[in-house]
């Protein structure tokens, strides 16, 4: 009887062994995967998706983006396909703690270059053809050049919130806290270096938000979805076996202008010259193979 329930035992244990092992196989679910990219030598685009030149009396540069959010991405399958109507496939963290909805910055998500943003089932994913996406852009932190008081030039960070509407309770830029509590409209920035920081909010409606669709799929003023088409298009059929990589390319050529006080195409915030444009030029989504 002591062998007949000991070769009972070994035989649960090895089914439950087996199974357990027939587990771990098990392919993992397909997932869309969605990366950032940064790219400076990218077309820069104006609102309406027409290449763009530096207005005369101002100045600007490419910045080095260390991070980036976003608050909404939608895939559309159509030029027509109004703003809301395509797939949707992240909405952001948003809140009323400071008065009117906005843009929950102590919850979003960040993500730098080429790096992921965005990792979700694509069973989540509506079966179909698209042909855009949109972004509706956050907030993005980076490393500009500057030419200080003293005629050196040095590197400073500014972070640039882009969003329709900001929530914000501080946050902190190379040790500089600032401290806010309270909603802040699209063109808010802040600014540090070499142990210095500053803030102020560019006039409204000078962020530039590329979208070629704006004839047939407009989108509201300050909201800052930027619009770019697939080359080829994406198609989501719901039989995929491996992941769907989408990396959205932004365009940060000369995505940061500022008005000049010196003619000398440098950043000169002690001289007075003032920033007006913090969005950025353009996106265009590739789908890896």
């Amino acid at each position: 009887m002591k062998i007949l329930n000991l070769l009972l035992i070994v035989c649960v244990v090895t089914v439950s062994s087996c199974a357990s092992d027939a587990d771990d196989t098990t392919p993992a679910e397909p997932q869309l995967i969605i990366k950032l990219k940064f790219d400076p030598t990218q077309a820069r685009l104006n609102n309406l998706g027409q290449p763009s030149t530096i207005p005369a009396g101002n100045a600007a540069q490419s910045p080095t983006i260390r991070r980036m959010s976003a608050n909404y991405i939608e895939f559309a399958p159509s030029p027509t396909t109004l703003l809301g109507q395509g797939e949707i496939i992240f909405t952001g963290p948003e809140t009323t703690s400071g008065g009117n909805n906005a843009i929950n910055f102590q919850s979003a998500t960040f993500a730098g270059n080429d790096e992921v943003f965005l990792s979700i089932p694509l069973s989540e994913v509506s079966n179909g053809n698209y042909d855009w996406v949109r972004v509706s852009l956050a907030y993005q932190e980076g490393d500009i050049t500057f030419k200080a008081a003293n005629g050196n030039d040095y590197s400073g960070t500014l972070a640039s919130f882009v969003g329709y509407n900001t929530y914000i309770t501080s946050f902190n830029l190379n040790g500089s806290s600032f401290n806010v509590n309270a909603n802040r409209l699209q063109g808010f920035w802040a600014f540090e270096a070499l142990g210095f920081a500053s803030q102020g909010q560019a006039p409204e409606g000078a962020t530039t938000v590329p979208n070629p669709l704006f004839n047939s799929s407009p989108i509201p003023q300050g909201s800052c979805v930027v619009t770019g088409p697939f080359a080829n298009g994406l198609t989501v059929t719901g039989n995929e076996t491996q992941d769907v990589v989408v990396t959205l390319s932004f365009s940060i050529n000369n995505s940061f202008e500022w008005t000049e006080v010196n003619f000398d195409g440098k950043y000169e915030p002690t001289a007075g010259e003032q920033v007006v444009d913090m969005g950025l030029r353009g996106l265009i989504p590739i789908v890896e193979n």
